[in-house]
């Protein structure tokens, strides 16, 4: 082999070499930046909820106006279906998941899940569990046979039932955590769940180890943030610890379809909004 031939073979073997590299790094995600991002941001209107009950359709409008795609309800302020219908579409909104109360669907289940069907919703949430309705594993397992009820009720209205959680469902009952029980103890195939990330961490849970455990559970998650220790009190998203990259990286094993903005308690909805929208809309994952 001539001198400039060898030298060939060893640039052709090195080249080679570090393809071989290249793509088994691209394989364990060394080299492959984040490049995902949300397709769709949602809102939570619970965090604009006093301006929801002053105005309604201009409070959708400004929602809208900031960029927003999609909106959760928790409430319809004495608007009708139709009404409700004819607002989102004049905003250029879609509402995929409502959030109904427990006493309303114990009550009357059918007239919500029709109710949900006419808005256009694709999801019944159920959002809290009064204090007296939660002490006890038997309490807990009561809801649990509830929302095995609710399943196939929803599923035959062409619609999902979905359960979301606070911090109480986390922490542990008589040894046991309320959302594991749950989780376990429901039919996939009727029954999702809507995770609040801040809510899980605020309880000592973990998002990453639930999405392990229970994949494609999560179809829905409330994108809240969280100060830290000491308060551990709730700020705009992309301003507190909540590793919002770490986490929207699990999305297909988890399951999550849509992801809704909220804060409890802002100060200034409308900038808590905003700012949360800004945030998000640069994360990459």
């Amino acid at each position: 082999m001539t001198l400039h031939t060898r030298r060939t073979f060893l640039a052709t073997l090195g080249v080679a070499a570090i393809g071989i590299a290249s793509r088994d790094a691209l394989a364990d995600g060394v080299l492959l930046a984040p490049h995902r991002k949300l397709k769709k941001v949602g809102l939570q209107l619970y965090t604009v909820r006093d301006l929801m009950k002053a105005d309604l359709p201009g409070t959708l409008r400004k929602v809208a106006q900031i960029g927003y795609k999609e909106v959760e309800f928790a409430g319809y302020f004495g608007r009708s279906p139709t009404q409700i219908r004819a607002l989102l579409k004049q905003n250029g909104l879609t509402s995929p998941s409502s959030h109904i109360g427990l006493d309303i669907l114990e009550k009357d289940s059918v007239r919500a899940f029709a109710d949900a069907k006419a808005i256009g919703h694709q999801w019944v949430t159920m959002p809290y569990i009064p204090e007296e309705r939660r002490k006890t594993v038997d309490d807990w397992n009561k809801i649990i046979d509830l929302l095995n009820q609710l399943g196939p009720q929803a599923k035959a209205e062409g619609l999902r039932l979905a359960y979301h959680n606070h911090d109480f469902e986390i922490r542990p009952v008589d040894g046991v955590r309320p959302l594991d029980m749950m989780l376990s103890k429901t039919d996939p195939a009727l029954v999702d769940f809507e995770m609040d990330l801040y809510w899980v961490v605020f309880g000592g849970g973990d998002p990453l180890d639930f999405f392990n455990r229970y994949p494609k559970r999560f179809a829905l998650v409330h994108v809240k943030d969280s100060a830290g220790p000491p308060d551990n009190k709730m700020v705009d998203v992309g301003k507190g610890t909540i590793d919002f990259p770490k986490i929207f990286a699990q999305s297909d094993k988890a399951g999550i379809k849509h992801y809704f903005v909220e804060h409890d308690q802002p100060a200034d909805p409308i900038a808590t909004i905003r700012n949360s929208y800004k945030y998000l809309s640069t994360v990459r994952f």
